[in-house]
C-alpha cells in the first residue's frame, strides 16, 4: 500500500502525522475493491495514529461509502441526543450515513470528540467528501492525546472531576423533540434516567437537562489518557459577545441553551476556556477535502471541526462501535 505524506497538502504541529494518508495501487481503485488490504492496514494503524486518510480510491456512490463503514464489523450508529442539527442520508445498502453539521457556512464549529458531552459515544466514525467547497470547509482534527499532555497541570486538575452540562432545549436551540427522536415525554425520560441525565419539564413546554460527564478518559484499547469533553463548545464563552449579551439579558444565564460547569456546579471562568481553546488551536491539523476523500478517525484518539467555506459543500458521516462508561453515572 502507497503513503506518499509528501504529495498530501496539510497545515499540523510539529511531530504530527495526523492523517496517514493511504492511495491506492492503481489508478481508479474502487475503495470497496480494495478492502481486503486496507482493513489489517487501518486496523494496525488507527490506535497509532489516531486516523486516516483514504485518497484517490473510486468512491462513485454514498452507498460505497456507508458500505465501507459497515465493513469493519460494527453496526452503524443512529445519531441520538444530538447537539447540532443533522440529516438522515438515505443510501439502499442500508441507514447509519448522515450529512455533517447544519450550520450556516459562515460559522466554524470548534474541535471536538462527537459526542463527549454525553457517556456514551462511538468509537470510530467516518468522514465523506461528495462535493468539496471551493474555498474553505476543512475538517480539521487533532491528537487528543497530544491535546491532554498540552494541557496545563492546573487545569486538568480542576477538569478531572468531570464537566456539568446543562442544555436548555426549546426555540433558541434544538428542540427536544429532535434532539430524542420522539414527541413523547416518557420516552425522554426513560432515555435520561438510561443515560443518567437530570431532566426537567419546563412551565413553557421547554426541557432542561443536566448531565455530570468525564473530562479526561482513557482509552480502552491503547490505554493513553485523552482530553475528552465538550466544554469549551457548549459554554457561554463560546457565543460571540453580542449574542451572548442577548441571550444572558433575554434568558437569564440559567436558561441559556447550553452551558458547561465544572463538576461542583461552580461556573468554568472565561479565562479557562481560553486556554483550553489556545492548546486545541495548537494541536490543529487541517488539509483541504479532495472529492472522494474518505477519512477515518479514532474518536477518542482524534478531535474533529469544520472551517467556514464559499459554496456547496458536502460531507457525511457514519459512526459505529459504541463505548462509554454509564456503570459510572449509575
Amino acid at each position: 500500500m502507497n503513503e506518499m505524506p509528501m504529495q498530501f497538502r496539510r497545515h499540523a504541529p510539529e511531530g504530527s502525522e495526523l492523517p496517514l494518508l493511504i492511495t491506492p495501487h492503481r489508478p481508479g481503485e474502487g475503495l470497496l475493491d480494495a478492502l481486503a488490504r486496507l482493513h489489517p492496514r487501518i486496523d494496525a494503524v488507527l490506535p497509532q495514529v489516531g486516523g486516516v486518510l483514504l485518497r484517490g480510491f473510486a468512491v462513485p456512490d454514498v452507498e460505497t461509502f456507508q458500505q465501507f463503514a459497515a465493513s469493519f464489523g460494527h453496526p452503524l450508529l443512529k445519531y441520538e441526543f444530538a447537539s447540532t442539527p443533522r440529516s438522515a442520508v438515505e443510501a439502499s445498502t442500508g441507514a447509519g450515513v448522515y450529512t455533517s453539521t447544519e450550520y450556516p457556512a459562515h460559522q466554524s464549529i470548534p474541535l471536538h470528540n462527537e459526542q463527549a458531552y454525553t457517556r456514551e459515544w462511538p468509537m470510530r466514525i467516518w468522514f465523506h467528501c461528495v462535493k468539496a467547497s471551493a474555498e474553505g470547509g476543512e475538517t480539521p482534527i487533532a491528537d487528543s492525546r497530544a491535546i491532554y499532555r498540552r494541557i496545563p497541570a492546573r487545569i486538568r486538575q480542576l477538569f478531572e472531576p468531570g464537566v456539568l452540562y446543562v442544555r436548555n432545549f426549546g426555540d433558541m436551540d434544538v428542540p427536544w423533540q429532535k434532539v430524542f427522536n420522539t414527541e413523547r415525554r416518557d420516552e425522554v425520560e426513560a432515555f435520561c434516567t438510561r443515560s443518567g441525565i437530570g431532566w426537567e419539564w419546563k412551565e413553557d413546554g421547554g426541557l432542561r437537562t443536566r448531565q455530570l460527564c468525564q473530562a479526561i478518559e482513557v482509552h480502552p484499547a491503547t490505554g493513553e489518557t485523552v482530553w475528552f469533553n465538550q466544554a469549551h463548545l457548549f459554554h457561554i464563552s463560546a457565543r460571540d459577545a453580542e449574542e451572548r449579551e442577548v441571550l444572558e439579558e433575554v434568558l437569564g444565564i440559567e436558561n441559556v441553551p447550553r452551558n458547561t460547569f465544572f463538576a461542583d456546579g461552580s461556573p468554568m471562568p472565561d479565562a479557562v476556556l481560553d486556554e483550553v481553546r489556545a492548546v486545541l488551536d495548537a494541536e490543529t491539523v487541517s488539509f483541504p477535502w479532495e472529492e472522494g476523500d474518505v477519512m477515518m478517525l479514532d474518536n477518542m484518539l482524534a478531535a474533529h471541526a469544520r472551517s467556514p467555506f464559499k459554496g456547496a459543500r458536502k460531507v457525511v458521516v457514519a459512526m459505529a462501535q459504541p463505548h462509554g462508561n454509564l456503570e459510572v453515572a449509575a
